[in-house]
């Protein structure tokens, strides 16, 4: 029974109602599925690579400026040319790359921008030989560079594409190579460790149906969630990969439990009715738990951060009722062929825990905790940055073009900071009024006209900063209302000097004929974001842990547990990001992973996969804690609940983080740095929380605080049942130290008998009697449990 006695008759009808309708879910299910995949596959193209700026702060209202005032600071399409022999102040040169130009169709090209046209020395690199156009497009720009990207090169040069826009298309390409890669990979791994765990074809195909039906939710919810907000590249492996490793997961424990009651002999209806009633629950508290932190990710303002968390939420609901839907239907139409098509004997769900944690718990807490704090410390020097074009793999063509210009162009041209000026009352402003998913902004209307001198003065103070190695005018507002200084500085765009830089600029006193000066630009961006992400974090931290207490509270009827599983959850979160530190920050991984370490982490990412990890450590944790609670209701007997719970759990945990690490294990292989990122995060989270933290330090917490476990106060024990009480308030005689690896077969005592001992079927046990009392009416029974140590009982209307 669960604590507040309604969980299981509820899920247990559940599972008798999905027999009946067993054919029409599966029907229907099917139809809806093969229906919704081409709307789903329409969200390649529609993804964004935004999304990361907080829309409230200075960078952002600066962005917004640019583009609405100055047509943009980033330019749509760089086209990068260059000659071994022949330099840019050659005839030659400026023909091909002129005439080359002009052919572009006028009614896809707003702008045009050359050496030649302006006589800007930074569009020419160090050694004269190269030189790069800007192209800023028309109308839907992706349409645009469609139209365009053919007609780029020119003969006799050597031709590189780079930009906003082919940035995005790549981003768009290289996530879609991604998952197909992952699937690729992971589909035949998973298939074969699913025979190997059940032994039987039709058993190990039904998690992969489920995933395929998880997989084609995860993109019809981004599709749907493109129409009202940006949706992130990113989003696409992320949400896949999190929906796909849980569907799989929930689908290992229903199908399970299910094959334990089949091998009873219960009839397929009974089987299903009892899976639900306990893997089914557990499975449901999963989910819930498991959304509960990526929901909590809607009280940042960055769109990337809101739209993922709510995507990957729903997308979890998905895994969790597909795994509740369309996998008990199929198992209710199989039935005992659930076993069919036999390949290999039926080796069980996985590895069993040792007894070192009974008989020294203290020793093996302080041991592990030992090691988490060690793979944490990298934690404290952690530093974030944005990854930008280098994300992309090498031989990316944008990534090639962003860093030529880089290295052989002037520093940072392409990243300067941006100063807007606005003279006294040149401006009516409102604050910008974040939509629901942080979108919308009020426009700014024109007042007094501002001319270059009025930027004169803190155009020289912006010279002599530390750091500064040029400052320019680039822009004059529509309406004449505002200036633009570009600022172009000797450091690395994500590096603290240039974020500091960015600080002095705005601590700097204002002129006397100034009334605002607004900083953004690319480190600008960074140091709000990461601004933003801090301010977040304690109510993150605040939601996530308030709900996921009153779930476990609402599961297992526990003050303690909940506060125990956030502490240990803690613990492994932190050593599974100082490993990350380690690996990528520090680029300990970068040879074997082969990506391009930045001396820093992407931070949305980061509190991303802080999410993540936090859904799945607490998914491990229901089902260890349903298992010991079971035991613990049956026995009464702290010590052996943990015992006997850890080890029929552990077999079953080690087995579907397996599962899920060749799934995570697959996007570790992905181009995009930041997907490599969350693969990895993903994966050493799951192997220390599945090892170190669910199987050794969990229960030798347990073990530890013995019957205070499962202290509750009396004031939240509304209709909760103590161990081994039932509601007419009979208590069986449970004996104190019962042997937890010695089962016996169960014997069925004759209905409506007082209560007696039981002859056992084979040797006696005088201290395991198997017994029945009448009470009201209603016959409790009470006998061994069947399905390992401990006991079970059932009430029947007599």
């Amino acid at each position: 029974m669960s604590a507040w006695g309604w969980e299981v008759p509820l899920f247990a009808s559940a599972g008798r109602l999905l027999h009946r309708g067993r054919w029409t879910l599966l029907v229907l299910s099917l139809a809806a599925a093969v229906l919704a995949a081409p709307f789903g596959m329409q969200l390649f193209g529609r993804m964004s690579a935004g999304g990361f700026e907080d829309p409230g702060a200075d960078s952002a209202l600066a962005a917004r400026w640019d583009d609405a005032w100055y047509g943009g600071s980033t330019p749509d399409v760089v086209v990068l040319y260059r000659h071994p022999q022949v330099k840019v102040r050659d005839g030659r040169f400026r023909k091909a790359v002129h005439d080359s130009l002009r052919a572009l169709p006028a009614q896809y090209v707003a702008r045009l921008t050359t050496y030649w046209s302006t006589g800007s020395k930074e569009l020419v690199s160090a050694d004269e030989h190269a030189t790069y156009a800007l192209v800023t497009l028309k109308g839907v720009k992706r349409q645009a560079y469609a139209a365009i990207r053919d007609r780029l090169p020119v003969a006799n040069l050597q031709v590189r594409v780079g930009g906003s826009v082919p940035l995005l298309e790549e981003l768009n390409e290289q996530a879609a190579a991604d998952l197909a890669r992952a699937e690729a990979i992971s589909a035949p791994v998973l298939l074969v460790l699913l025979v190997v765990v059940f032994g039987s074809l039709v058993a190990a195909g039904l998690p992969l149906l489920v995933g395929a039906f998880t997989v084609v939710g995860a993109l019809v919810v981004l599709r749907l969630l493109s129409e009202v907000s940006e949706v992130s590249v990113f989003a696409l492996n992320a949400v896949t990969m999190l929906g796909l490793g849980l569907a799989v997961d929930y689908s290992l424990f229903v199908l399970t439990a299910f094959r334990e009651r089949i091998r009873d002999g219960l009839t397929a209806r009974e089987a299903l009715a009892g899976t639900m009633a306990t893997a089914g629950r557990t499975v449901a508290f999963s989910g819930l738990t498991v959304a509960t932190p990526l929901l909590g990710l809607l009280v940042f303002a960055q769109p990337f951060l809101r739209s993922i968390g709510l995507a990957a939420a729903v997308v979890v609901l998905v895994a969790m009722a597909s795994a509740l839907v369309v996998l008990p239907a199929a198992l209710a139409v199989l039935g005992p062929r659930v076993n069919a098509l036999r390949i290999t004997p039926d080796l069980g769900t996985g590895l069993r825990v040792g007894s070192g944690t009974r008989r020294w718990p203290a020793l093996y807490a302080v041991a592990v905790v030992a090691v988490l704090l060690a793979l944490a410390t990298p934690l404290l020097h952690v530093r974030f940055g944005d990854a930008g074009y280098r994300t992309l793999p090498v031989q990316a063509q944008s990534r090639q073009v962003a860093e030529t210009i880089d290295r052989d162009f002037a520093r940072n041209s392409m990243s300067a900071i941006d100063v807007h000026l606005l003279v006294e009352r040149s401006f009516t402003e409102r604050p910008a009024v974040p939509g629901p998913l942080g979108q919308g902004w009020t426009p700014i209307s024109a007042v007094t006209a501002i001319d270059a001198t009025d930027a004169k003065p803190l155009g020289e103070r912006l010279r002599r900063l530390p750091g500064v190695t040029g400052v320019d005018l680039t822009g004059l507002s529509q309406a004449n209302g505002a200036l633009r200084l570009s600022v172009r500085y000797a450091y690395d765009p994500a590096s603290a000097p240039a974020q500091q830089l960015v600080e002095r600029i705005r601590t700097m006193a204002p002129e006397p004929n100034l009334r605002r000066v607004v900083v953004g630009g690319p480190p600008a961006t960074q140091l709000d974001l990461v601004a933003g992400l801090r301010a977040g974090l304690p109510w993150l931290a605040l939601v996530v842990c308030g709900v996921t207490f009153l779930l476990l509270l609402a599961a297992f009827g526990s003050v303690v547990l909940p506060i125990e599983a956030l502490v240990v959850n803690a613990l492994s979160i932190a050593a599974s990001f100082g490993v990350i530190v380690w690996g990528f920050q520090d680029g300990h991984l970068a040879r074997w992973l082969h990506f391009t370490p930045t001396g820093t982490l992407e931070p949305t990412v980061t509190v991303l996969m802080l999410a993540v990890v936090f859904g799945l450590s607490m998914d491990y944790e229901l089902f260890l804690l349903s298992r010991v609670r079971a035991e613990w209701l049956r026995t009464g007997d702290n010590t052996l609940a943990v015992a006997v719970g850890s080890r029929r759990a552990g077999g079953v945990i080690t087995s579907a983080a397996v599962l899920l690490l060749v799934v995570v294990g697959a996007f570790a292989t992905a181009g995009l740095a930041v997907v490599k990122l969350l693969g990895v995060g993903m994966f050493v989270a799951i192997v220390l929380d599945a090892t170190l933290v669910r199987l050794v330090l969990a229960p030798a917490v347990m073990r530890l605080l013995g019957r205070a476990n499962w202290w509750l106060p009396w004031w939240l024990r509304w209709g909760a049942s103590e161990p081994g009480v039932g509601r007419s308030g009979a208590r069986p005689v449970v004996p104190e130290k019962p042997a937890p690896r010695v089962l016996l077969p169960v014997v069925r005592p004759p209905a409506r008998a007082p209560v007696r001992p039981a002859r056992p079927a084979a040797e006696p046990r005088p201290d395991r009697p198997t017994w029945e009392r009448v009470t009201e009416g209603r016959t409790r029974v009470v006998r061994a449990n069947p399905d390992g140590p401990g006991w079970t009982w059932a009430e029947v209307d007599t």
